[in-house]
């Protein structure tokens, strides 16, 4: 699904990344993991066309991305979510959804203005739409009320729904649980399988929170200032002697 290939990116001379690369199948839940200032997030904004790197390929079923810009990358089928939770604070968590569903509305600003034949019968399927992925979420008895009003974790749940109005075959999820208390964690966990397991939604998740990596997670990459220095499945990756250098440190650094 999923090809990065020799992937490098500087700033300011600093290599955040450097001939990185890995696969993600179809339907799979792969992480990247690693400590602060890894390149973890990087990866997300280099495939996403938000940042251009200076040597690799990344491709989606085998077409490049690289020559596409990011609203087009988002038409191919890749959708996000961000570090810090990025809703619309003063809009409803409906308004928040259809914001996520304009790639595929077709009546445009000028017709939506005039009020043209089909302008309606889209809007009502949209908001039909949304509705759907609030409950999926768990959000459908807020679907009215603003953004920034609703817990952090509803919050999350609130920009993957977003994410998924899109329509991806392709989910990207930066630090999903950031923030959250256990009892969030378990719930969007069980979100991010059912995803999966329903959907067919091939998710790549960025995290530190190691319960939620290691409970569904089916392979790991594990970086380390821009390089890749692990990859595995869950029980490999724990017992991994310099994956667990990079998070913990060496006995000569303690």
């Amino acid at each position: 699904m999923l090809g990065v290939e020799d992937l490098s990116i500087s700033f300011g001379g600093l290599a955040a990344l450097s001939g990185l690369g890995f696969e993600v199948r179809d339907r799979e839940i792969f992480a990247l993991i690693g400590p602060n200032g890894a390149g973890k997030s990087t990866v997300f904004n280099v495939i996403t066309g938000l940042y251009r790197p200076s040597r690799g390929r990344v491709t989606l079923e085998g077409g490049d991305l690289l020559a596409l810009a990011p609203h087009q990358i988002a038409r191919r089928g890749v959708a996000r979510t961000f570090q810090n939770t990025e809703v619309f604070r003063h809009l409803t968590a409906l308004d928040n959804v259809l914001i996520g569903r304009h790639t595929h509305l077709r009546a445009g600003v000028i017709r939506s203005a005039l009020w043209l034949p089909g302008v309606g019968r889209e809007e009502a399927r949209a908001r039909e739409s949304a509705h759907a992925l609030l409950a999926r979420l768990g959000l459908e008895d807020v679907a009215g009320v603003e953004a920034g009003g609703l817990p952090l974790g509803a919050q999350k749940r609130l920009e993957i729904a977003r994410a998924l109005a899109s329509e991806p075959r392709l989910l990207l999820l930066d630090e999903p649980a950031g923030g959250l208390n256990p009892t969030e964690t378990q719930t969007l966990m069980a979100v991010i399988r059912r995803l999966r397991d329903e959907s067919g939604l091939t998710i790549v998740v960025v995290e530190h929170d190691m319960e939620l990596v290691m409970g569904i997670s089916d392979r790991v990459a594990v970086l380390d200032h821009g390089r890749k220095i692990a990859e595995g499945r869950p029980g490999e990756i724990a017992t991994d002697a310099a994956a667990v250098e990079a998070y913990l440190g060496s006995e000569d650094d303690a």
